[in-house]
Order: C-alpha cells, then structure tokens, then sequence
C-alpha cells in the first residue's frame, strides 16, 4: 500500500466533455462472468474503429452478482452473470465519437452464444472524485503486491500525477483462445480533480478494449476495508 497524507486540493474544477462514457440500456438476460474476448469481439466488429481511438475502452458488465470489484465468483467458467433492467454496458468514448457508438442501439450482439440487444444510451461526464478504482490491470502472476504498485506508480507519475495513496486489491485471470491474461485491481486515492479526470481519460497499462486500465469513481479506501472485512 501506498499512503502519503500531504495533498493540496484546488477548487473551482470544471470536469470537461472531451471523453466521456456512454451507457446503453441492454435487453440480455446473462452473460458469462468472463466475458471479456467475447464482448470486445462483438463491439469491435461493430465498431473498429475503438482498437484506433487513443481515449476509447470498453467497461466489462457488472451487476449485484459480481460485487464492487473486489469479490468475484470463483468459478469464472462456468459462473454466470443475471443481469437486470437497470444493468448498462459502458464504452468510453472521445467526444468526437460519439455519434458513431451510438450507431450500436439496435444491434444484436452474440456474446459468447447470449444474445445482447443494445438499447438507448445516455452520456456520463467523466468524475472528478479524489478516489478511483480499476477493476483490471494487466500485470503478471511473477509480480507480487509491492512490485506492482511501484510499477503503478511509476506509469502514474509518467502522465504527472503524483502517487499519494494507492491499494492494491484481488486479482483475476481472464480467458482468451491465445492464453491468458493476469490483472489486478488498483485504487488511486487523494487524486485533485485534474488528475481524477486525467487518468480516466489516459487509464493505466493496456487492454482498454477488454476493460482494463479503466478507472471509474469509488466510494474510497473505508469501504474497501469494509468490503475486504466481509
């Protein structure tokens, strides 16, 4: 854990719309919990274009059934998740690009043999809340706890922000037909508004069009310790 106190917070932050996320309202009743290739592949044949686009990334569907982030089923094969009508599946998207991803209302997606209509969708401004949380971060089963946040904040201070406070949380192992892939979750906290919005506009590591390095508001660092508690 990283754990700095000093912080000099600046007020009057206006959170810009040049990236933003867009939330479609989803007529799908499941979804495999490892869903990653599968949704990926399906929104990259619609929209290709996500692969090119710097500031783009697909947010992985999660519901009551997969907890915050920081708990997950084990059985990550054969586990499913039950969506209901309030579920959205997010893309984060440059505002230029916005009107092509909305191109995606209507169209019927097969995820992984679960069909996926995408309904309507809604514009969210990124946050400027001091605490965010990653569910994924590609890292590597060889690198332990403290290797990893040194390596965090090491690309965190690349696109100038400061590490201050960091927690590394459970890690996860995502299927693909080439292999797979090694994360983590990651929680930056006592970010300024700036650079809240900075780093969920550059994210962290690769992977943005399976999820990860995509970094989303948190409750903060006490309701993490509580979750870990239960």
């Amino acid at each position: 854990m990283f754990w700095n106190d000093k912080s000099d917070k600046k007020p009057g932050f206006a959170v810009p719309d040049d990236v933003v996320d867009l939330a479609f309202r989803l007529n799908c009743p499941t979804l495999p919990l490892d869903h990653a290739h599968a949704l990926s592949s399906g929104l990259l044949q619609e929209l290709p274009w996500l692969a090119e686009e710097q500031h783009a990334g697909v947010h992985l569907v999660h519901c009551a059934a997969s907890g915050n982030g920081w708990y997950r089923p084990e059985d990550t094969t054969n586990e499913l998740l039950h969506l209901s009508k309030r579920t959205r599946m997010r893309l984060r998207v440059p505002r230029h690009r916005l009107d092509d991803a909305r191109e995606l209302t209507g169209k019927k997606l097969d995820i992984a043999g679960h069909p996926l209509e995408v309904g309507t969708s809604e514009v969210f401004l990124l946050s400027s809340q001091s605490t965010l949380f990653a569910r994924y971060v590609i890292t590597s089963e060889d690198v332990d706890e403290e290797q990893f946040l040194e390596a965090a904040a090491k690309e965190l201070r690349a696109i100038d922000i400061p590490c201050r406070k960091m927690l590394c949380g459970i890690s996860h192992t995502m299927v693909f037909p080439d292999g797979s892939i090694f994360t983590r979750s990651l929680m930056v906290a006592d970010l300024e508004p700036e650079q809240s919005v900075r780093l969920q506009q550059i994210g962290l590591g690769e992977g943005r069009t399976i999820g990860c390095g995509l970094f989303i508001p948190h409750k903060g660092i006490k309701a993490v310790k509580e979750t870990d508690e239960k």
